[in-house]
C-alpha cells in the first residue's frame, strides 16, 4: 500500500490543532481558575473533575462500539464528529467563561459536556487514523503528523498567556474564541480530503457485554499497553495540574508561566521527528520507553530549584518537553497494531471500541492525578497565601517524585512489549490470508 501523500496527512491532522488548544487549558488552567478565581477550592475542583471522568467509564466504550457499527452515506466515523461539535462548542464557552456566581454544579455539567464532545471527536479521529494504513511504520507516520498538529495547537495555547496579560480569566476567554473559531474549518478539511475507510465486509455481530469485552480481557498486549497508558497518563497529569502552583509558589515567577509552557511544547514539536526515526530502529515500544526514561532523568533535578530559579526550570521544561512528542505519537501507533490482533481474534474491525477503552483509561489516569493529587496536596500541608505558601515540600514531591516513579513503572510494563515490526508483519499476513 503506497504511503499517504502529505496533503492528505495534513488534512487528517488538522482537527488535532483546535482540540489541542482546548486540551491545555482543561488540564492546566481550569483546575486553578475554578479553585482559586471562582473560589471553589482545590479539593472541591479535584473531586468534581474526577466525577466528570467517571462518566467516561460509560460513554467512551459506548461511543466506540456505536461508531464501529455506524453505516450510512456520511461514512463510518464522520457522523460522530458532526454530532459532537454542537455538544462541545457551547459547553466550552460556559466552562471557560462562566457567569458570575457559577458553582460546583455548573463546573460539573459543563465539564461533563465538554468531555463528552471531546470523547466523540477524539475516538472518531484516532480510530479513523488507525484504519488509514495497515503498515507498521506508516502508522507511526500518521500518528506523528497528528501529534505534531496537537503539539502545534498546544504551543498556540501556551502563547496566549504570553500575549494577553489580563489574567487567567482573559486567557481562558481568548482560548475559547480561538478553539471554536478553528474547529469547523479543521473538520471540514478532514471531511473533504481524507477518505472514511469503509467498514469491514463482515459486519459486527450482536454481542452481549461479556462477549464484547472478553476478547479485550484476553488480549495480553492490549492489557499491558492500557496499563502503561494509564500509568503514564497519571505521571503526566500530576505535573500539568500542579504547574501553575510550582511556577507561582516554588519559583515565584508567575509572570514566566507562558514562556515556560511555550518552551516545553515547542521542544515536544521539534522532537517528534526524532522519536519517529528512533522508533524505526528500536521499535515503537522501546522508543517510547526511552522517552519516559529521559523525562524521568530530567525531572529528578526539580527538587534543586527555589525562588527565582526560572532559568534552570526553563532548561528542565525544554529537555522534559522533548519526551512529550513520544508520549503522544507512539502509544496510538502501538494501539493500531493491537487492533490487528483483536481483529484476528474476533473477525471484526473494532478500532473505535479499542481506542474508546484506551481513551477512557487515559482520561481516568489524568483524572486520578487531579482528583487525588489536589486534595492530597492540601492534606500534606500545602497552603497558598499572599504572605507565602507553606508545604512546598509536598508540592515538589507530587510534582516530580511521584511522576518519575509512575513513568518507571510504565517503562517496566512496555520494555518487553511483544508487538514489534516483525510480529505486526505476521499479523498483516494472517489478516491478508483471511485469518
Amino acid at each position: 500500500m503506497p504511503p499517504l501523500p502529505p496533503r492528505q496527512l495534513a488534512a487528517y491532522a488538522a482537527p488535532a490543532f483546535p482540540l489541542a488548544i482546548l486540551g491545555l487549558p482543561l488540564n492546566v488552567y481550569v483546575p486553578t481558575f475554578w479553585g482559586d478565581s471562582m473560589g471553589l477550592g482545590l479539593t472541591t475542583v479535584g473531586l468534581v473533575l474526577f466525577a466528570t471522568r467517571l462518566l467516561d467509564v460509560v460513554t467512551d466504550p459506548l461511543i466506540g462500539l456505536l461508531s464501529d457499527r455506524t453505516r450510512g452515506r456520511l461514512g463510518r466515523r464522520r457522523p460522530w464528529a458532526v454530532a459532537a461539535l454542537p455538544i462541545a462548542a457551547p459547553a466550552v464557552w460556559l466552562l471557560f467563561v462562566p457567569p458570575a456566581g457559577a458553582g460546583a454544579m455548573h463546573l460539573f455539567i459543563t465539564a461533563s459536556l465538554v468531555y463528552l464532545g471531546w470523547t466523540m471527536l477524539n475516538i472518531t479521529h484516532t480510530a479513523w487514523g488507525a484504519e488509514l494504513s495497515p503498515e507498521y511504520h506508516q502508522r507511526t507516520r500518521i500518528n506523528a503528523w497528528r501529534e505534531a498538529a496537537t503539539l502545534s495547537g498546544i504551543v498556540v495555547s501556551a502563547l496566549v498567556p504570553a500575549v494577553i496579560t489580563g489574567g487567567i480569566a482573559e486567557d481562558l476567554r481568548a482560548l475559547a474564541v480561538v478553539t471554536l473559531g478553528l474547529a469547523l474549518p479543521a473538520f471540514a478539511l478532514l471531511f473533504a480530503f481524507v477518505p472514511d475507510p469503509p467498514a469491514p465486509v463482515r459486519p459486527l455481530q450482536p454481542r452481549d457485554f461479556g462477549t464484547t469485552f472478553a476478547p479485550l480481557v484476553g488480549n495480553a498486549p492490549f492489557r499491558r499497553l492500557l496499563l502503561a497508558w494509564v500509568t503514564n497518563g497519571m505521571a503526566n497529569g500530576l505535573p500539568a495540574s500542579l504547574f501553575l502552583l510550582v511556577v507561582t509558589h516554588l519559583l515565584e515567577a508567575d509572570d514566566k508561566a507562558g514562556p515556560l509552557l511555550l518552551a516545553y511544547f515547542l521542544a515536544g514539536i521539534l522532537a517528534v521527528p526524532v522519536w519517529t526515526r528512533l522508533s524505526a530502529h528500536l521499535g515503537k515500544h522501546r522508543a517510547w520507553c526511552a522517552a519516559m526514561l529521559w523525562a524521568s532523568f530530567v525531572f529528578a533535578f526539580v527538587p534543586l530549584l527555589g525562588p527565582g530559579d526560572w532559568l534552570p526550570f526553563l532548561a528542565i521544561s525544554i529537555f522534559s518537553g522533548a519526551s512529550l512528542g513520544a508520549d503522544l505519537a507512539l502509544p496510538p501507533a502501538i494501539q493500531a497494531d493491537v487492533v490487528d490482533l483483536d481483529r484476528i481474534a474476533t473477525g471484526e474491525g473494532r478500532a473505535g471500541l479499542l481506542f474508546a477503552v484506551s481513551s477512557m483509561a487515559q482520561k481516568l489516569g489524568n483524572a486520578a492525578a487531579v482528583g487525588a493529587g489536589l486534595p492530597l496536596l492540601e492534606v500534606l500541608g500545602f497552603r497558598a497565601a499572599p504572605e507565602g505558601a507553606t508545604g512546598l515540600g509536598a508540592l515538589v514531591g507530587l510534582y516530580c517524585a511521584a511522576p518519575v516513579t509512575l513513568k518507571l513503572l510504565a517503562v517496566a510494563l512496555m520494555w518487553s512489549f511483544p508487538l514489534d515490526a516483525a510480529a505486526q508483519a505476521r499479523l498483516r499476513a494472517q489478516l491478508g490470508s483471511g485469518g
